[in-house]
């Protein structure tokens, strides 16, 4: 008889971000912007992987808004500045010049071919802003003096306003305080984080939950290294503030729980990974009579003309050199005193001539040519 298996998924009444993004009729990056924003609801895996699991409950409340699923299209629909510009009924160059103003707040960048930061804003925004009575000076007629000024300055509040943004809604997913922690540091710099958390057990903790810049870019890339600058406070002020906020969510999460730490006893980390500590080494062995094997080092003066200074010898035993020693050494004859050898023969360099012609005549070659002219 034939059995029929029936897979059952293993976590009932969920479903994948994959899955889910496809029942809305959104595109991944669409689908994740709508969770990132908080329009989309999602559990973290039950199962410890570290994913996301979205509820049937949450696509059935989603489906049963009004205008579905256009509105929820809408809601997150993202433009650049020509089309933003198209939208509100105003020409790119304000556009650009509201957004370094800070009227308008970017919620994604990229880099595009050319090296350059390119920003998108939210629609529904931009047409909100458009829309608003108080918005009618902004959007048309002359620019004030004083935000000419800024604008002539150089200020740009896109970077930050951004930051702002991104800041609070991490903070809104963050499960505990130690998360928070992890989040706000991911905005300063190692050295302030140093600085505002000075016990490396917690600064480390706190580093190991922070978020990382927003893009999938391969780390030690160009575009990389943009998001980790964009990502970075930049201005004193908004370094200050975020360096108070790290200090209070870190108090906070001390009181909640602890950092873990190296547990002295077992060498495991508490709450954490195996921490590496020093393990006592045993003592070395002796021998039957109770002396180590090997004796520590005798130091052994020098003598009185190499300055007194000490060296350190292994302690074998010395052997006696005392016959050899009393053998005294035979004094080297003068060289003006030696005899000559050499009397009566002739000059060094007719010598070393007649050897040369010598071994020339007893040589292979000789001893061919006196046999050849035998035959002859």
């Amino acid at each position: 008889m034939q059995q029929t298996t029936i897979d059952v998924p293993a976590h009932p009444g969920t479903l994948t971000p994959a899955h889910a993004a496809r029942e809305l009729g959104l595109k991944r990056e669409e689908f994740d912007l709508a969770v990132h924003l908080g329009g989309i609801r999602v559990l973290p895996d039950a199962g410890g992987g570290g994913g996301r699991r979205v509820e049937q409950a949450e696509l059935d409340r989603l489906r049963g808004e009004p205008g579905f699923p256009s509105t929820l299209r809408e809601r997150v629909r993202i433009v650049g500045t020509a089309e933003g510009a198209a939208l509100m009924g105003i020409s790119p160059g304000r556009f650009t010049r509201l957004a370094r103003l800070g009227f308008l707040i970017p919620v994604r960048f990229y880099r595009n071919r050319y090296r350059a930061v390119v920003w998108l804003y939210l629609a529904h925004e931009l047409a909100q802003f458009a829309a608003r009575a108080d918005s009618g000076p902004a959007l048309t007629g002359r620019t004030p003096e004083t935000l000419r000024g800024q604008l002539e300055a150089g200020v740009d509040l896109r970077a930050r306003n951004w930051r702002g943004r991104h800041l609070g809604l991490l903070l809104r997913q963050a499960p505990d305080a130690w998360a928070r922690a992890g989040v706000v540091a991911g905005f300063l710099a190692a050295v302030e984080v140093a600085d505002i958390v000075p016990d490396p057990y917690e600064r480390s903790y706190v580093n190991r939950l922070r978020v990382a810049p927003p893009g999938h870019a391969a780390p030690g890339s160009p575009s990389a290294h943009l998001a980790e600058s964009l990502t970075t406070a930049q201005d004193p002020d908004e370094i200050g503030w975020l360096r108070g906020e790290l200090a209070a969510e870190v108090e906070l999460a001390r009181t909640e729980k602890p950092a873990p730490r190296p547990d002295a006893s077992t060498g495991a980390r508490t709450g954490g990974r195996r921490a590496r500590t020093a393990v006592e080494q045993p003592p070395p062995p002796r021998g039957p009579s109770g002396e180590h094997p090997h004796p520590a080092p005798t130091r052994i003066p020098r003598s009185a003309d190499s300055g007194g200074s000490r060296v350190t010898r292994p302690g074998l035993p010395r052997r006696d050199y005392g016959d050899r020693l009393a053998v005294p050494r035979r004094r080297a004859t003068p060289r003006a005193q030696q005899p000559d050898s050499g009397a009566g023969l002739p000059p060094r360099g007719l010598r070393a001539w007649l050897r040369r012609r010598s071994c020339r005549a007893t040589g292979p070659g000789a001893r061919s040519e006196q046999a050849t002219r035998s035959g002859r």
